[in-house]
């Protein structure tokens, strides 16, 4: 749950935290008593800062009651270097993925034990899934979160096969030994795949985003019902687009400090 604590002395900024935390793709408006409970501070408490957050706007508060993001933290958030560099850098690369395949294409970075969705770009033809910009789904179920877990640092990879797996079908990897054994794999080719591991009809295949030292910044993968047989036939394209955004990121160096990945937050 996020955010909280209803032990003394927590600072007046990690209650705000805990109250913005309690929103995300899952839970975008809120009725004070849900964010009460979801953030896990007392009700007058969250009702005084609400009331400050709503005045200052990164809170708005709609005619039937509910509460969402408001516009002050919608104009901050578009200053993140996710949205000002990665995502600006990778826009065009995903849209000509779009129009060559017809097919869902995702952005994602690492964040902890979970792909954080950057970007998505689909049509009308794609097939439906439950990722979307802002989102966020397991690493070990994931086309995108495998290609980041791969490349990880070995203590990354190795503390998060140290935890539970969750099972989102039939079909997800959640054995340990046997997750490190695909992993290596990734590494080896270069690429992942996943087969209705996230959810039932749903394949993807996916590949890293490099940085100049090596570091994993990014991936970009594709997720569709079937991608045939041979979804290496997939790996070109991707491995095109993931070369252009990060030489785009490295030119961008010249007119700005480098792009950073967002601290990425081992396993514990």
């Amino acid at each position: 749950m996020a955010g909280g604590t209803r032990s003394p002395g927590v600072s007046v900024t990690s209650r705000v935290l805990a109250i913005l935390g309690a929103f995300d793709v899952a839970h975008p408006a809120l009725a004070l008593s849900d964010i009460a409970r979801r953030s896990g501070l007392p009700l007058a408490t969250t009702h005084r800062l609400v009331a400050e957050l709503v005045a200052g706007r990164a809170l708005s508060r709609a005619a039937d009651g509910t509460y969402t993001i408001g516009v002050r933290l919608w104009e901050a958030g578009l200053l993140s270097p996710l949205h000002t560099r990665l995502r600006e850098a990778a826009q065009p690369y995903l849209q000509e993925l779009y129009t060559h395949l017809r097919e869902n294409v995702h952005l994602a970075v690492r964040d902890g034990d979970e792909a954080l969705y950057v970007e998505k770009v689909t049509g009308h033809r794609s097939v439906p899934t439950i990722s979307r910009a802002g989102g966020r789904l397991p690493l070990h179920a994931t086309g995108v979160g495998k290609a980041l877990l791969a490349f990880a640092p070995p203590e990354v990879v190795a503390a998060h096969l140290r935890r539970p797996l969750r099972r989102c079908t039939a079909y997800t990897i959640t054995e340990p030994g046997r997750l490190a054994r695909e992993l290596a794999g990734i590494r080896e080719r270069g690429w992942a795949r996943t087969h209705e591991e996230m959810t039932l009809g749903s394949c993807s295949v996916a590949v890293p985003v490099h940085g100049a030292d090596g570091t994993t910044l990014a991936a970009i993968g594709v997720v569709g019902h079937s991608l045939g047989a041979a979804p290496q036939r997939l790996v070109p394209a991707l491995r095109a687009a993931a070369e252009q955004v990060a030489a785009r990121l490295a030119e961008a160096q010249e007119a700005m400090p480098p792009y950073a990945p967002m601290r990425q937050r081992a396993s514990a």
